[in-house]
């Protein structure tokens, strides 16, 4: 016997704007939590989306560049409201934790060398190196499912030791994946799976339109780029706050796979090109980031700020770096607002493709390779090595983290805390 159907509710525009930002508020866990409280907000209990909706939606935007998390609320507020619901809720999935995170961007900058904060954040570095662990473990095993796949995410690794840019090893794997059809398994995207007894509402993505989409596109480009071009009249081509912007949209295109992708190349480019910030600085972004709610690459407004700060210029420290970080989250989260607004429609029919397939997995091993990268060089600093020796206390806690999120699911913002804490503990004992 089927189960009764369930009529979907349609939300008035005010109370849709109130749940999104109550789940901008309490989207912690990474997008795996962010996922499972929209699932449970907008399906289980208010039935707004029906189950085969918020499949499909998921699946379309774990394909796009960006955060796939802000991109699911985006794509279901513009599915329920249309253009100013995606606006809205896109924007107050990442408004809280954005002001939050300039509050503590802000907070760092002052107090970062007071004596029980830099114990604090001395703990938390070897916790961020275990986060990036278990995410490595995880994805690899996702992934990784063919010996040619673990070859690329190795030759990513060597790749970037070497000094090459990320987005030309892509390429270069994508190439040997054409040459070698045996490499890559196939991986088809299937279409969103039939719930028994709720009732299916048509997509309202329009259909392909060229018009619609030139329109589209001239518009979101011209709203991305128009802050960098303003900041560039102001305070001229070489200030750190147009630098940035030009970098970070650059990044925004190339984040496949979630913020741990787009962060090894960040990484090597903010401290080791542009100096922005330094690699303990990096990783006390990443634990600051853990413990806000929204997406991890929020992050990269802690460098934007840190690195404005750092190379004020004709600006006092403190409103450069606020323009850095306004600039960063802007280049790195308003394009997620261009990909569902224009690539919806298209992007969809590239499902099933095998050259798309393909490509899919050549970036999914090229992610893969980056954590590894990034984490290692991370660890060898938190750990003491790259100083010639090896820091006991450091390696415990890098283990106790690596054990609570592995085995005793622990969220990485409760670990990142519990770590801050044992930082100082350390620092009280003398260790």
């Amino acid at each position: 016997m089927n189960p009764p159907v369930v009529p979907l509710q349609r939300p008035t525009f005010r109370a849709a704007c109130r749940l999104w930002f109550k789940i901008g508020c309490l989207s912690f866990g990474g997008p795996a939590g962010q996922i499972s409280l929209m699932h449970e907000e907008l399906v289980a209990q208010r039935q707004w989306v029906d189950e085969s909706r918020f499949q499909h939606a998921l699946q379309f935007c774990i394909l796009l560049p960006g955060p796939e998390a802000q991109q699911l609320a985006t794509y279901l507020g513009w599915w329920l409201h249309g253009t100013r619901g995606g606006i809205v809720a896109g924007t107050l999935f990442v408004l809280p934790a954005a002001i939050l995170l300039l509050v503590l961007s802000w907070g760092y900058a002052l107090w970062g060398a007071v004596p029980w904060v830099s114990a604090a954040l001395r703990g938390l570095q070897p916790a961020v190196v275990a986060l990036m662990g278990v995410a490595l473990i995880r994805l690899a095993t996702r992934w990784l499912r063919t010996p040619g796949l673990w070859l690329m995410a190795l030759g990513t690794v060597l790749g970037m030791r070497w000094g090459l840019p990320f987005p030309l090893l892509l390429l270069m794997a994508f190439l040997v994946a054409l040459l070698w059809q045996g490499i890559l398994p196939a991986v088809p995207v299937s279409p969103p799976a039939e719930v028994v007894g709720q009732p299916t509402v048509p997509l309202a993505t329009p259909l392909p339109d060229w018009k619609r989409s030139v329109r589209v596109f001239l518009i979101c480009m011209v709203l991305w780029w128009l802050p960098v071009g303003l900041a560039a009249v102001w305070l001229g081509t070489e200030h750190v706050v147009v630098r940035e912007g030009v970098f970070f949209s650059g990044a925004s295109v190339m984040t496949f796979g979630g913020a741990y992708a787009v962060l090894p190349y960040v990484a090597q480019q903010a401290v080791e090109q542009f100096h922005w910030v330094s690699s303990s600085e990096m990783m006390a972004g990443m634990a600051l980031a853990e413990t806000t709610p929204g997406p991890l690459i929020i992050v990269l407004q802690f460098i934007g700020f840190l690195g404005a700060w750092h190379h004020p210029g004709s600006l006092s420290p403190w409103m450069s770096g606020i323009l850095g970080a306004g600039m960063t989250s802007w280049t790195t989260f308003f394009p997620s607002f261009l990909w569902i607004f224009l690539g919806a429609p298209w992007v969809e029919r590239l499902q099933g493709l095998e050259q798309w397939e393909r490509w899919v997995g050549v970036v999914s091993a090229g992610v893969v390779g980056m954590i590894l990268h990034l984490a290692w060089g991370l660890g060898v600093s938190a750990l003491g090595i790259a100083d010639g020796r090896f820091d006991g206390p450091a390696v415990t806690i890098l283990l106790v983290a690596f054990g609570l999120m592995r085995w005793g699911k622990w969220p990485g913002g409760a670990v990142i805390l519990l770590s801050g804490v044992l930082g100082i503990l350390r620092s009280k004992l003398g260790l």
